[in-house]
């Protein structure tokens, strides 16, 4: 579980929105983020579990196949997307699914090559975690998981609606008014002389818009979803819908726009559903 933590992190934490955008450019940056994070959290183990092991076994090995591994995944998902040029929000989505599935069993194939942990065993231990009876995971145990399921709730939930939504389209932008700036210039000279006025008059228009600060809307989003899954968690189910009817007050005078309304509720909609699936899990494997 601590590795994928790790992965976590340093897939959505330590990676800005600008190496997104341009990953090719920035890929030997976000692997040495994998490097730096993976090699902290095996050496770590190694301190405190596996000191009897040899060291380049238990992280040298470890932290070069998953880093190596990961950098693969990358450099052919980055060709496969400018191969087959995808566009539609939806295909986007199932490139990044594989793309973490993939790191994940990358994940598991390092436990059970450098720590003898089949890949099986790990996927019954899960199976177990989740529909087993009486099951009792120790502080450690309860820590990570809890952990991994609010990393997954907030920036990995908001990658996967973000990739929905797409972004921002420009007539959604809000109006704010109209402003008039008008400048005079007048010959001091010609008015010594002459009873009228000569000068230059200009007039400057503008229309402003306000585009939405998405920093905001990110933090809104992560805040949205802890609630939902607290709230999911201890099965309050009525307390969700002022979540929905606050957001929905915030946004009363947009809902007139029926492209506004409609993005709106598609990014209510999944938020909501990934909080309560998330809040639905953490309950079923901690009680």
């Amino acid at each position: 579980m601590s590795l994928i933590i790790a992965h976590l992190l340093a897939d959505f934490y330590l990676q800005t929105d600008r190496m997104v955008q341009d990953k090719l450019r920035n890929l030997k940056k976000h692997i040495l983020h994998h490097f730096m994070v993976n090699t902290a959290v095996l050496t770590s183990g190694w301190l405190f579990f596996y000191q009897e092991n040899d060291v380049v076994r238990t992280v040298v090995w470890p932290v070069l196949f998953i880093t190596g591994t990961h950098l693969i995944i990358d450099m052919v998902k980055i060709k496969l997307v400018d191969q087959f040029t995808v566009r539609e929000n939806l295909n986007k989505l199932w490139f990044f699914i594989l793309d973490q599935l993939l790191h994940l069993l990358m994940l598991l194939l390092a436990l059970q090559l450098f720590f003898q942990k089949s890949i099986v065993s790990n996927a019954d231990t899960f199976i177990q975690l989740l529909f087993e009876e009486g099951r009792n995971l120790d502080a450690s145990s309860t820590i990570l998981v809890i952990v991994i399921i609010l990393l997954l709730g907030t920036t990995v939930s908001g990658h996967i609606i973000r990739i929905l939504l797409g972004s921002l389209p420009g007539q959604l932008l809000t109006f704010e008014g109209k402003y008039t700036f008008k400048n005079e210039l007048k010959e001091p000279e010609y008015l010594q002389k002459s009873m009228g006025e000569r000068g230059l008059s200009e007039q400057y228009s503008y229309m402003i818009f306000n585009k939405h600060d998405m920093s905001r809307g990110k933090l809104i989003g992560y805040i949205e979803r802890l609630l939902v899954i607290l709230l999911t968690y201890y099965s309050s189910y009525p307390a969700i819908a002022f979540i929905v009817t606050a957001k929905s007050i915030a946004r009363f005078k947009q809902m007139d726009d029926r492209d506004w309304a409609e993005y709106f509720l598609l990014g209510t909609l999944t938020s909501m559903f990934i909080g309560i699936m998330f809040g639905i899990l953490l309950r079923e494997i901690l009680n």
